[in-house]
């Protein structure tokens, strides 16, 4: 094949795939469906090169019922680390139930600052292991926006590694010889938000409880409570108000990795998942969405601020030691009868800068 006739077939080929991001789908209720590369670069990753997808439909293709998503990340990296993300929000006929859960396999190491909200910038080691997770929560309606059913929580971390990455002395912390830990429990939610990749009005509230125990096959004894309340109001035609108060609170012996964790790509974007952690987590942002721009069909833009905090006791919980974070981003609207926005944010910290590209909003 002549060097010009490949070009002529790979510029086809983007053009078609293109296009294909760019069409208008159909509003008859039935499924769509995008695959999409990713780039993104990180000290602790060198170059990482990705593929998402996302998969959307209604239930019995019913325009009446919620829009239910699944969706799908695989990874890898220069530094030789890859993984896997499963995650979804289904819903069923007449919203009579709803399942939302994601999954995590990962070779990937991750930074350990230590435990506490006063730790080195600088990271105490690194820590290299094969990492499951696995979260579901089974709910069926109540009453009208009320859910209530199980809540399961599947984590095993075997055998980590502790890279020292600086000259400071610390302590390995419970957990760093590797544990496998199943958690059991209740969820009730209310949830009267239609499009959970873009919500333009509504309230979503969960209050959950895991308990972690040997005699559930636990090697760690400790519980896990959550609670996490998202409002949202519509401004105008466009735009969106959209704030979230989330709080995680464990009690017991749990080992580092299932500790509370602060940080990641959708609370307090701009500092790295884990950063800091502790028993206690208490957070809120903020976020304006103009979705899309009043003189733009697809383009739209938000702007965010947030503050978090993690603390061993209630008693330690202090003001000046909450972190702020903050920024904005692009949107471009790919899925239009649907109103599905991609994103990509730039988010701002005391430590530095932080970018996310996903499709769909952070919360």
């Amino acid at each position: 094949m002549s060097l010009c006739l490949f070009q002529a077939k790979a510029q086809n080929f983007w053009q078609r795939y293109w296009e294909s991001l760019t069409a208008e789908e159909s509003n008859d209720g039935s499924p769509s469906f995008i695959v999409y590369p990713t780039l993104a670069f990180a000290p602790e990753t060198s170059w990482e090169f990705g593929l998402s997808s996302l998969y959307l439909y209604y239930a019995n293709g019913d325009l009446n019922n919620r829009l239910s998503e699944f969706n799908a990340f695989t990874f890898y990296t220069l530094e030789n680390q890859y993984g896997l993300w499963l995650d979804h929000a289904n819903y069923g006929d007449k919203d009579r139930y709803m399942f939302l859960g994601r999954l995590r396999f990962q070779s990937f190491p991750l930074f350990y600052h230590g435990i506490g909200s006063n730790t080195p910038e600088t990271p105490l080691a690194l820590v290299d292991a094969q990492y499951l997770l696995w979260k579901e929560h089974f709910l069926r309606q109540v009453k009208g926006y009320f859910y209530a059913g199980l809540y399961t929580d599947v984590q095993n971390l075997p055998g980590p590694q502790f890279v020292d990455q600086s000259e400071e002395s610390y302590t390995l912390p419970l957990g760093a010889e590797g544990s496998f830990n199943l958690g059991l429990g209740l969820s009730a939610v209310y949830d009267d938000r239609r499009n959970v990749l873009n919500v333009r009005d509504g309230n979503f509230t969960e209050l959950s409880f895991l308990r972690y125990h040997p005699n559930l096959g636990s090697d760690f004894n400790f519980t896990s409570f959550l609670l996490d309340s998202r409002f949202y109001h519509k401004i105008g035609e466009n735009n969106v108000w959209a704030n979230q108060i989330l709080g995680q609170f464990v009690n017991g012996n749990a080992p580092f990795h299932m500790l509370s964790l602060m940080g990641g790509e959708s609370m307090m974007r701009g500092y790295y998942y884990g950063r800091y952690r502790d028993n206690n987590y208490l957070a809120l942002q903020s976020e304006f969405r103009m979705l899309p721009f009043s003189f733009a069909k697809r383009w739209g833009a938000s702007f965010f601020l947030a503050a978090g905090q993690v603390y061993p006791e209630w008693e330690s919980l202090q003001v000046q030691n909450f972190r702020l974070a903050g920024g904005g981003g692009l949107r471009f609207l790919i899925f239009p009868q649907k109103d599905i926005y991609t994103r990509l944010d730039v988010a701002f910290t005391e430590e530095g800068p932080g970018f996310y590209f996903f499709i769909g909003e952070a919360f």
